[in-house]
């Protein structure tokens, strides 16, 4: 951990002399240029405990040396594609070329996928194993990679999937992997103190970069395999989806569904688990909670049926129902969001700063006319709900209130001086074009009732909520994705 802390604390300082950082922008969280050196630390790590396992296991020397020269050709390759921006066919190409390596060098293949289908035979792969092989790897170095999208996340999730790791690698009396997880634990932990928020940390001051999540990420590949195989495995193949499950199954849902709109696989878009979580309100803190959270109950229930000796035909049939239950949810964001809205109440975690406005209280038509009217003006730029709420009055009429919700993806004060800017050029639209007076939307609570700090006069303050929040029903939720209105335009044109 203290030797992380030291090598990441020198590489900030040479990255930042040198303007080694990534820059905010596109699909990115940050507003603000930070050094992507976080895999240096793991790298360091990763060399120290290679030569402590060589050390002290000399017979697997050239295992481990495998090991090595392959992370060492990842490493470089990540954090040239940082700096310069390789493609992503270079990028397969040269990670094939380090599977390969491993394969034929290091032994480290996959030979059999377990009893997938029956207790009765095991899947065996025969002439495929090299191709599934460096497939396999490719999906676990990529997986990683694509869900270090906000601060902590990726650092935390390869943290839980390590310990779960560790653990069986304890039982089973495997000192050199003990050696190698446990010693990698502690660089994440170092390197999770420059880039995970807390109380004295607003933002992230270090990125892992690709440099230290495509490292991490053929670690995992080489760990997962390697103890998943031969006569004294420690974990069937199956487990090894459930303990990484999150990344897996986030990225192959993300890839699904832009291959389904006709796009590259590897394209860029605010469609991960945790930029959803981000639009439904939660903070970056809270979003890194709930997937590690996630992450350690799926891998525990994978730990689990290992150590409970269940078939593994029922637990790969288990990982698929989840899988397919997790895609159905985040292919349909539009509901996800506003049921993840209602769960994040329901927790009580602190929202994101409101950024909502607040359209009066109208008839059922004139509702729908101003909608329609929100609607156009907001247009297919901006990510964005609307709301309609209905009320009963105390005389037993209904009267309907429109909220507009617009989405923020970052809490960064330059978003935020950018929407209110917006939000302004909105109230003077509608009120020239259509008359409509908008007003931004304010929490009821005593933090924002004027009346309940104003002087002495009893006619001025308000001591109770006269309307009951049981009387507001949400009707109608319209939301606009800029990301999915561009490419449906776009279709439509090519037709």
């Amino acid at each position: 951990m203290l030797l992380a802390v030291a090598a990441i604390h020198r590489a900030m300082i040479l990255a930042l002399k040198f303007k080694i950082a990534d820059q905010p922008g596109g699909h990115k969280q940050h507003d603000m240029s930070t050094p992507f050196v976080g895999g240096v630390g793991i790298f360091t790590v990763l060399l120290i405990s290679l030569i402590t396992i060589g050390i002290d296991h000399p017979d697997q020397g050239l295992k481990w040396l495998v090991l090595g020269i392959c992370s060492t050709i990842i490493f470089i390759t990540g954090f040239v594609d940082d700096l310069i921006r390789l493609g992503h066919k270079i990028r397969l190409v040269i990670q094939s070329i380090a599977a390969l390596i491993m394969i034929l060098a290091g032994g480290v293949v996959l030979s059999n996928l377990g009893m997938l289908f029956s207790s009765a035979f095991t899947v065996s792969l025969g002439w495929f194993e090299i191709p599934f092989t460096i497939f396999a790897t490719l999906g676990v170095i990529n997986a990683l990679n694509m869900i270090d999208g906000i601060d902590g996340l990726s650092g935390v999730v390869s943290l839980i999937s390590l310990t779960l790791i560790g653990f069986l690698v304890l039982i089973a009396g495997d000192a050199a992997n003990l050696t190698l997880v446990t010693l990698l634990a502690g660089g994440l932990i170092g390197f999770l103190y420059f880039n995970l928020r807390y109380s004295s940390q607003r933002r992230a001051r270090v990125f892992l970069g690709d440099n230290g999540s495509m490292l991490l990420g053929f670690i995992f590949s080489w760990l997962l395999i390697d103890l998943s195989q031969g006569a004294n495995q420690v974990m069937t193949p199956v487990t090894a989806l459930w303990l990484f499950s999150v990344p897996l199954m986030d990225t192959a849902s993300v890839m699904l569904r832009r291959i389904r709109r006709k796009e590259s696989p590897f394209a860029a878009d605010n469609n991960h688990l945790h930029h959803i979580l981000l639009n439904a309100g939660f903070r970056v803190e809270d979003a890194v909670f709930v997937i590690g959270s996630l992450q350690l109950l799926l891998g525990t229930i994978g730990l689990a049926g290992l150590l409970l000796q269940l078939p593994e035909f029922i637990m790969f049939t288990s990982f698929l129902l989840v899988y397919f239950a997790y895609y159905y949810l985040t292919s349909r964001p539009w509901f996800f969001i506003s049921l993840l809205r209602h769960f994040h109440t329901f927790l009580g975690l602190a929202p994101v700063k409101c950024q909502d406005l607040f359209l009066g209280s109208y008839s059922a038509r004139e509702a729908e006319e101003l909608v329609k009217k929100a609607c156009k003006i907001l247009g297919p730029g901006l990510d964005s709900w609307v709301h309609v709420f209905e009320r009963q009055t105390q005389s037993n009429t209904l009267s309907y209130a429109v909220v507009i919700n617009i989405r923020l993806t970052g809490e960064e004060d330059i978003a935020e001086e950018d929407i209110k800017r917006y939000i302004a050029r909105m109230e003077q639209q509608m009120m020239a074009e259509y008359g409509i007076l908008v007003r931004q939307f304010i929490d009821r609570s005593s933090k924002n009732e004027r009346r309940l700090h104003a002087g002495k006069n009893p006619a001025e303050r308000r001591f109770f909520e006269r309307r009951h929040p049981s009387q507001r029903i949400l009707l109608l939720e319209v939301m606009h994705d800029s990301i999915e209105l561009s490419q449906s335009a776009k279709a439509k044109a090519d037709s």
